[in-house]
């Protein structure tokens, strides 16, 4: 797993860098949970996300945000990581310039910033979106949603209750033009403790596969 260091608005930030043999590989990005929480691009969903979408054929970079790990800056409140994730996706455009596919998935704080990063790049062609934070952030901002993706959560978390995300869920649902699939997994709390890291894994990757050979946004 090649570590690598990139430039950021705010200094240096650090990542690791997954790349396939083919040049012509689809590229993703995974954003982690809240840095001021303990959320770091080690956490398990990410790390597992990560590996679901290198396995899938992408070439994948997470990193850490401004202030988490080495990566410099301090936290911005989501503006500054919003900034942040938009120089990661400019490093991994930059390195695979022939990618016909761009996907972000995020987890908690990180799919709010995934979700807006997809509101200023229209070349991201997909979305997963982890146990959103709909009850702590506003996603008023995805009106409309520019392209199609999936949105997960637990039935049981306490941390972004399932009642918040259902609701955001039929805003987007009203939107025409993309399609949100929604899916919640039985018993999971926000973290996706065993068994349900498996349920998560086996939701999202079924969920990309079909996209790829849908060929649709």
């Amino acid at each position: 797993m090649p570590e690598v260091i990139f430039p950021g608005p705010e200094g240096r930030l650090e990542g690791r860098y997954h790349p396939q043999k083919d040049r012509d590989a689809p590229i993703a990005i995974v954003l982690h949970p809240h840095p001021q929480f303990g959320g770091t691009m080690n956490n398990k969903v990410v790390y597992n996300l990560h590996y679901a979408f290198y396995n899938m054929g992408f070439t994948v970079l997470r990193f850490n945000f401004r202030g988490v790990g080495r990566s410099q800056g301090e936290y911005d409140q989501g503006v500054g990581e919003l900034s942040d994730a938009a120089s990661a996706l400019d490093y991994l455009q930059s390195m695979n310039q022939n990618s016909k596919h761009c996907w972000v998935a995020g987890f908690s704080f990180g799919a709010w910033i995934g979700m807006q990063l997809l509101m200023r790049r229209p070349e991201i062609t997909g979305f997963v979106s982890v146990s959103p934070p709909a009850n702590m952030y506003d996603f008023s901002f995805l009106a409309p949603c520019p392209s199609s993706g999936l949105v997960i959560n637990g039935t049981a978390d306490r941390v972004a209750p399932p009642v918040d995300t259902r609701s955001l869920v039929s805003k987007l649902h009203e939107q025409k033009g993309i399609t949100i699939t929604h899916q919640e997994v039985e018993g999971s709390g926000h973290f996706f403790e065993e068994p349900h890291m498996d349920t998560l894994m086996d939701s999202v990757s079924t969920y990309v596969k079909r996209r790829l050979t849908e060929n649709s946004r």
